[in-house]
């Protein structure tokens, strides 16, 4: 995917230290005097990048240097919290378990893109982080553009498009070695290496890091790895290619489920003061940090970018990218007298008590986890405990090409293809029998009871491009393949003259689907129907500049999106969904801006409507008495988002830049969707029914958000910076099994829950001494949530404020599952330049 630019060696786009303005020139000479402090940075030009008093959409730019000094130790995607609209957490707090929300819509309704590459998974929409952990590390520049946005290909940008861009192979000559250090053992070391462009064309970057330690939160520990290798060749005036490969190898403990209020309170906490380090899903086993819930994952990603300038008036601009991701998460499998592990007994402390875990398994008494194990070393979905690992593992592979011809002075025409095939893999594997010698699976009908001896560590796979699976015989509770084919095609026509640019574009796309299931289903009959599903997407915009301070702008489009895998088949069985539709998206925006030498100003408001959309939400419920833990499949949601946002960077003198910006939107459902729930030990339906969503409030984002900071240059050595974020009007998550509609209970009242609104300080320094033309020391802190603020970021349940105070806290009821966000937390990092 490419943007309506020539090549790479034309396109400059010029950002302000404010994350909120682009500034977009066709060479460095034409930008102007008010510009001429910027500091310039030259793209790729393989994505749609929006440009300034142009493009007709809302964007916030992040350059290189702002990744670099302020990310810290913190999560990839936090780096964005200071930009209209935008909610990331670090949700459980493991590392790279991050989540990011645009203008209330997750992170699978948000498109992301690098280097042109989409990067949601092509079955639910998912990012994780985790494998993407060393994107820091390799950005060169990253652009949020809300809503609909500039990208011409049919992407899930229902919220918005986070364009990422990597360094070029041919960034000039330069190394680097970076260590850093962090709170909870965190530290890191960096090598790269540009070799800059040589005089026959050719140019390499390289980057190696390793970054290890424990996250915030107890149990979290982590060891990750990051690779990338960019080598550039220009054969002529008219071609350039780049090819890149990246991958960051990893494995880290994670804290899955949200604990309640009160066990931050009981477990090493006071009522003032909660404990936020707290982690259900840990303990010590033989003496050692032991996580039920780990995830290994290695997601190398290659790709070759070609740039053919055929005249001066059309240039081709095409991409071919493979992945090949092999990892999975863990967690349990099995009951000990009908509780999961989270049920059982813990420490005084609230840890798993693991070693009584393999005790019983193995049949020694342990008075208070109840009767003993009558069949010691073997265990099964109701006896014994284990831990299993879901591996999610795919190929993917894809081309996305696309020819812009210039007509005349004032229009410019682009046609494009994309094309995508995808396998996703999925099964489960036991990672530890905890003391049981097997596991008795009664899922495969071709191999019943299958009872499997083997166990797999949770360690990421370095070489994950043979394909290799583990044999079914190995394989417990599901087995199944995936299979995503994409075909697409797009277009626009651009309209540019001094005061006005215009555009209207469209693109359509075929999404083949086939689900492969290798337990449920005899050897002939395993592959499901193949289902053909059309989407498309129209949409257009204008901005006019009514003189060099002031432009407006106006745009509006509708998707028919095709729904995620899940809603094709239902319920993790082959059985294709009878009210299968498309999503339909409506959505409109107009904005203003303002720009002069000293105060720049954006502000915009949106309307996004987005009907029958299915999500799979994580259901935890008893029924008949015993813990269900698994999946609620939800079809037909309604949701209206709408709302303003203004932002803004003042730069009264050269030392100093003040940047911020105010969000408020009003997100809510409408109507009453249906819902399946599945069980995740049995993988069978439990219950069905109808969810009263009408005038609910989204949960999982705060609706206003506002931030104010500060950026200043004391000397050509020494910067500080400051900045304060607030957030307000952040609501719970809905339990999909507590706004079921029965006879009991026909019409669910509990309304979502607001969360205490918060404020949090960071503050860094930055010192740079050179030693001479070509080397230079390089040293940077940064200390985040100053104040030690305490604070609720997202809560999974909906429970009622209790009329005894005593059971709140700051209002909000103590049963209910939260995740608190990080206290204090600091990184300082010593960087050699050569």
């Amino acid at each position: 995917m490419k943007s309506n630019s020539v090549k790479r060696s034309m396109l400059t786009v010029v950002i302000t230290l404010s994350t909120a303005s682009v500034y977009y020139a066709q060479t460095v000479k034409d930008t102007t005097s008010r510009e001429a402090d910027i500091e310039q940075v030259v793209l790729v030009g393989v994505a749609d990048i929006a440009k300034d008093r142009k493009t007709p959409v809302a964007v916030s730019t992040i350059k290189e240097a702002q990744i670099i000094d302020k990310l810290g130790n913190q999560e990839f995607p936090e780096i964005l919290n200071t930009t209209p609209s935008v909610y990331a957490t670090k949700s459980g707090g493991g590392f790279g378990d991050s989540r990011i929300n645009v203008r209330g819509f997750d992170q699978r309704n948000t498109a992301v893109m690098i280097n042109g590459m989409p990067v949601n998974d092509m079955e639910g929409g998912a990012v994780y982080w985790s494998n993407w952990a060393g994107l820091s590390d390799v950005t060169s520049a990253m652009q949020v553009q809300r809503g609909l946005g500039s990208s011409k290909l049919a992407i899930a940008s229902v919220g918005g498009t986070i364009n990422i861009l990597t360094r070029a192979a041919d960034k000039k000559r330069q190394g680097n070695i970076t260590l850093g250090l962090g709170n909870d053992g965190y530290n890191k070391a960096l090598f790269s290496y540009n070799t800059g462009k040589s005089d026959n064309g050719w140019a390499t970057s390289f980057l190696m890091s390793r970054t290890e330690g424990s996250m915030y939160a107890d149990g979290t520990a982590f060891e990750g790895y990051n690779y990338y290798l960019a080598v550039g060749y220009q054969p002529s005036a008219k071609h350039d290619l780049q090819f890149t490969i990246t991958g960051a190898p990893q494995t880290h403990n994670s804290r899955s489920f949200q604990s309640t209020i009160n066990d931050h309170i009981k477990y090493g906490g006071t009522e003032e003061n909660p404990n936020r380090k707290y982690n259900q899903n840990w303990g010590y086993l033989n003496g050692e940090e032991y996580s039920m819930t780990a995830n290994y994952y290695h997601k190398p990603v290659m790709s070759l970018n070609w740039d053919w300038k055929i005249s001066d008036a059309t240039t081709l601009n095409s991409v071919a990218y493979a992945s090949f991701g092999r990892g999975a998460g863990t967690g349990d499998a099995g009951r000990i007298n009908n509780n999961g592990y989270t049920r059982l007994p813990r420490t005084a402390d609230g840890l798993v008590r693991f070693d009584d875990i393999v005790k019983w398994n193995q049949g020694g008494v342990v008075a208070d986890f109840g009767a003993v194990n009558a069949s010691p070393g073997s265990a099964t979905s109701s006896r014994g405990i284990i831990r299993r690992a879901s591996v999610n593992s795919h190929n993917w592979m894809g081309i996305i090409t696309s020819l812009n011809h210039k007509i005349n002075e004032n229009f410019t025409a682009t046609v494009g293809f994309d094309g995508r095939t995808y396998k996703g893999i999925h099964y489960r594997i036991v990672s530890d029998f905890l003391g049981n010698n097997s596991y008795t699976d009664l899922s495969n009908i071709n191999n019943k009871p299958n009872i499997v001896t083997n166990s797999f560590n949770a360690n990421p796979d370095w070489n994950p491009f043979g394909g290799k699976t583990n044999d079914i015989s190995d394989q417990i509770i599901y087995s199944n393949d995936g299979l995503v084919n994409w075909l697409g095609g797009f277009g626009q026509l651009e309209y540019t003259n001094d005061a006005l640019s215009a555009f209207v574009q469209g693109s359509v796309s075929n999404q083949n689907f086939q689900r492969v299931d290798y337990m449920l289903y005899a050897p002939d009959q395993q592959k499901s129907e193949k289902v053909d599903l059309v989407g498309y997407n129209v949409k257009g915009g204008a901005n006019y500049n009514i003189n060099e301070n002031h432009n407006v702008f106006v745009n509006g489009g509708y998707y028919e999106r095709q729904p995620f895998f899940g809603a094709v088949y239902l319920n993790n069985r082959n059985d294709v969904n009878p009210s299968l539709t498309n999503e339909k998206i409506t959505s409109f925006e107009v904005g203003y801006g303002f720009r002069s030498a000293i105060f720049n100003a954006n502000l915009n408001a949106y309307h996004t409507s987005w009907d029958d959309i299915y999500r799979r939400l994580t259901s935890r419920t008893k029924i008949n008495g015993v813990d269900v833990t698994g999946v609620a499949n939800v079809l037909g949601i309604k949701e209206i988002h709408k709302g303003l946002e203004l932002d803004f960077n003042i730069k009264p003198v050269k030392m100093l830049t003040i940047n911020g910006m105010v969000s408020v939107g009003d997100w809510y459902f409408e109507g009453s969707p249906s819902a399946s729930f599945v069980e995740d030990q049995t993988n069978t339906i439990v219950q069905e029914g109808t969810l009263a969503l009408d005038g609910l409030k989204v949960g999982d984002a705060a609706q206003v958000t506002a931030a104010l900071g500060a950026d200043v240059n004391l000397t050509d050595w020494l910067s500080l910076n400051a900045q304060y974020r607030y957030a307000d009007k952040l609501y719970s998550a809905f339990e999909p099994d507590t706004r079921l509609v029965t006879a009991a209970k026909p019409v669910p009242s509990d309304p979502a829950v607001e969360l205490p609104s918060y404020g949090l300080l960071d503050l860094g320094a930055g010192a740079r001494f050179k030693l001479n033309a070509t080397q230079s020391f390089k040293f940077r802190v940064n200390v985040n949530n100053v104040l030690d603020k305490t604070y609720i970021a997202e809560s999974r349940t909906n429970k009622a404020a209790d009329p005894n105070e005593a059971n709140n806290w700051n209002g909000i009821n103590k049963t209910n599952e939260v995740f608190f966000g990080f206290g204090r937390t600091w990184n300082a990092s010593v960087s050699f330049l050569f």
